[in-house]
């Protein structure tokens, strides 16, 4: 026998990330960036320009204070790797394919278009993955 099971609210409660969750990213983006082999002047400019002490600190684990910028940006990094962890099988393909030149990116790499430091340029790669992704 089917039993129809409770719904759940079409709105969440808490819109917003915790500071839990945000700290969490930002640990999970450093190790991303180890695995992308990238320097810590391109993690930088990905991460839209912070300071080089900054990013010294969240590599020691020492995240800090995040602004909402900053978070977009972490967020929309995780769907990048989510991505290309659906893409490729090997997650050392998905690592590589972003220092890789892209015909759809005008011949540049990836990692060229995230250090753009526009958030844009990061929504542009993730916007990209996802396309390949659904076959559009």
């Amino acid at each position: 026998m089917l039993h129809e099971l409770p719904r759940t609210e079409a709105i969440p409660e808490s819109a917003e990330l915790t500071d839990a969750e945000i700290s969490a990213m930002a640990r999970a983006v450093v190790r991303l960036f180890e695995h992308w082999q990238l320097s810590d002047a391109e993690a930088r400019d990905i991460l839209g320009g912070i300071a080089p002490r900054t990013f010294a600190r969240w590599k020691t684990g020492e995240v800090g204070r995040i602004d909402r910028d900053l978070a977009s940006r972490l967020s929309l990094l995780m769907g990048i790797h989510k991505g290309l962890r659906y893409l490729f099988s090997d997650p050392e393909r998905g690592y590589a394919w972003i220092k890789k030149p892209n015909a759809d990116f005008g011949q540049q790499t990836p990692v060229a278009i995230m250090g753009q430091g526009s958030i844009f340029s990061l929504a542009r790669v993730r916007h990209y993955l996802d396309a390949e992704r659904s076959g559009w």
